[in-house]
């Protein structure tokens, strides 16, 4: 077992290093290097998964239990799926030895993370992935590096709250194994701890306030990227540090201080960042949104602090790591072959890139909670939990559960327009008509993801609950209600082919006529097309909510901004200060003098 760790993390790390290295001019290089070793690292935690139940009772540097094992499958995964779709999208751009080093450092310190059993270790590994975080983002376009400034402030200031967080650990607890570190949250130190701990936490998964890094670096970073870091291993990780501290090293209970804490953060996260996914006009950034949208319904179900709502959050979080990392390059590819992420620049894509479309909408339709697939069982359990909570003396679970589903319902309202605006819209161009196909390798890891999004959703008790979830909570799962997923699948394949049926019985004698729009000629009038940028516009212009969005866009909710504002502000106080005038130096010293003075009497 200690080979494989070893393995696992040096075997990436190692490579990663002779890929940076390699002279800029050698592209193909880099890429069948990453390649072939994010491959093998994905055996490796195959391995380590597999053989899992050697190593759960290990108190030493690394042990792997059933949380931390399927974590760790899942981020070779996901490494070596991003790796093989890298290969297609960053063809012919620079610095790829580069690239290809930042990607294969980041696995290697992800697994790390998830096999630390010291804190001290834990917390090394997860400042490499804040400092990778900062290189890959800086690899984008435009402002790229004045977002990856803001991610490295709001990730390295998060480290320091975590810093901090261990350090009283360490003053109640003895031990730094996190195996072996059990603290009530009876007092305002271990609540301290707690607290700092929780917001390193909901900076790596952006949950809110800390959140705002993540749709700054979409509009700049390489979508490979996002769909690494803020889709998928950020989420795993955020998540996975959140779990630990709230059932193991600190326990919350159902309806205690810090329960409230999480599920307030949660649904504040669920609803602020799906209204604002609604409104925008660049798809990556919505889709970021939208990835800090559904980390509430993750904190929201480990903060009901019951079996079936961290259960339910767990299994989110997974689910979100498959459909958004398919979301991302599934709008990777759109963006590679069109050249633009502009939504009122796309339209009429879905005969023309068939495959991105298909991964496209069964990863919608599983962010949004639709049946059979993998989103809505994990959020279905999240609704139990929260259920689960008002069976435990909660009066305000009926809130929890209003916005926990509501924000599903906006979610599929703000995919409905994506969907249109990219694929079924009309082209907004001649030069739209002729997009090429996405290459095969970037084919290949979205489908498979989405073919993820369906087997986790029909089989989910089968494969991903029994194998994956369950055993990570200790216990076992209490369903309420009825919901049979073999059943709706069948029922939903019946009504698809029905409505198949009718479809080919209405095209026998097809009548053609001249598409209008409030009996104008679309053809002739080329200002009448139909745009799903414009969708849900009038959301914006509802009185309260434009207070609200006008703030937005101000930056006014933004933590870095105000923080920036704010160190300016004592800066320029300062600065008047200390003006390089002599009689106001006079009058400090003076003033200095009276105070010792009136100390000393």
């Amino acid at each position: 077992m200690n080979n494989l760790f070893l393995a696992s993390l040096i075997a990436p790390f190692i490579f990663g290093l002779v890929s940076f290295i390699l002279p800029k001019r050698n592209k193909k290089i880099p890429s069948v290097l990453a390649l072939i070793v994010s491959f093998f690292t994905f055996i490796f935690c195959i391995a380590i998964f597999v053989s899992k139940s050697q190593a759960i009772n290990n108190v030493g540097i690394f042990f792997v239990d059933n949380l931390s094992g399927f974590i760790t499958l899942f981020i070779g995964l996901f490494g070596f799926l991003i790796v093989l779709y890298s290969t297609g999208f960053m063809k012919g751009k620079e610095n790829l030895n580069k690239y290809y080093a930042y990607v294969l450092w980041t696995i290697s310190a992800s697994i790390g993370v998830a096999i630390s059993n010291n804190l001290l270790f834990f917390l090394t590994f997860w400042g490499i992935l804040g400092i990778t975080l900062y290189l890959l983002i800086a690899m984008g376009t435009g402002d790229a590096a004045s977002s990856a400034k803001k991610t490295f402030i709001i990730i390295g200031g998060s480290d320091a709250l975590i810093l901090l967080g261990i350090a009283i650990i360490f003053k109640i607890n003895p031990f730094l194994e996190i195996s072996r570190i059990h603290i009530p949250l009876t007092s305002s130190l271990a609540t301290l701890s707690f607290i700092c701990l929780a917001l390193g936490a909901f900076a790596k998964a952006g949950a809110m306030p800390l959140h705002t890094w993540i749709p700054d670096s979409a509009e700049t970073a390489p979508t490979p990227v996002m769909a690494l870091l803020p889709a998928s291993l950020d989420k795993l990780l955020g998540i996975y540090l959140l779990f630990r501290i709230s059932t193991q090293i600190f326990i919350i209970q159902p309806n205690s201080a810090m329960s409230l804490f999480l599920i307030i953060i949660g649904s504040i996260t669920i609803i602020a960042a799906v209204m604002m996914a609604l409104v925008q006009h660049n798809f990556k950034k919505l889709l970021s949104y939208h990835a800090v949208s559904q980390v509430g319904y993750m904190v929201l179900g480990i903060g009901t602090a019951n079996p079936i709502g961290i259960a339910g959050g767990l299994f989110h979080m997974l689910n979100h790591a498959i459909y958004k990392s398919c979301l991302f390059l599934s709008g990777g590819n759109v963006e590679r072959q069109t050249g633009t992420d502009n939504l009122s620049k796309l339209g009429g894509l879905v005969k023309l890139m068939p495959l991105s479309f298909i991964a496209f909408v069964i990863a919608s339709f599983s962010i949004s909670g639709i049946p059979p697939f993998n989103g809505f069982v994990s959020k279905w359990m999240v609704y139990q939990g929260i259920i689960e909570l008002g069976k435990n003396g909660s009066k305000l679970w009926p809130l929890w559960l209003s916005v926990a589903m509501f924000g599903s319902a906006l979610t599929l309202a703000s995919f409905m327009k994506l969907i249109h605006a990219i694929f079924l819209g009309q082209p907004s161009s001649k030069k739209i008509n002729q997009t090429k196909k996405a290459p095969v390798v970037m084919n290949i890891p979205p489908l498979i993801l989405a073919g993820l999004c369906v087997i986790f959703g029909i089989f989910a008790m089968q494969i991903p609950i029994k194998l994956f979830i369950a055993p990570s909570i200790n216990g076992q799962l209490s369903f309420s209600g009825v919901w049979n997923s073999s059943l709706a699948t069948v029922l939903i394949l019946i009504g698809l082919f029905i409505g198949f049926i009718i479809y080919l019985i209405g095209s026998l004698k097809p009548r053609e006529v001249n598409q209008f729009i409030g009996g104008e000629d679309l053809e002739k009038n080329t200002q009448m097309k139909p745009s799903g940028v414009e969708f849900y516009n009038t959301v914006r212009e509802i009185p309260l909510l434009q207070f609200f969005y006008k703030k937005a866009e101000k930056k006014f909710f933004d933590i870095y901004e105000q923080g920036k504002r704010l160190t300016f502000a004592i800066n320029s106080f300062f600065r008047y200060l200390h003006n390089g005038v002599l009689p106001t130096y006079c009058v400090w010293v003076l003033l200095g003098m009276i105070v010792i003075f009136l100390i000393i009497m």
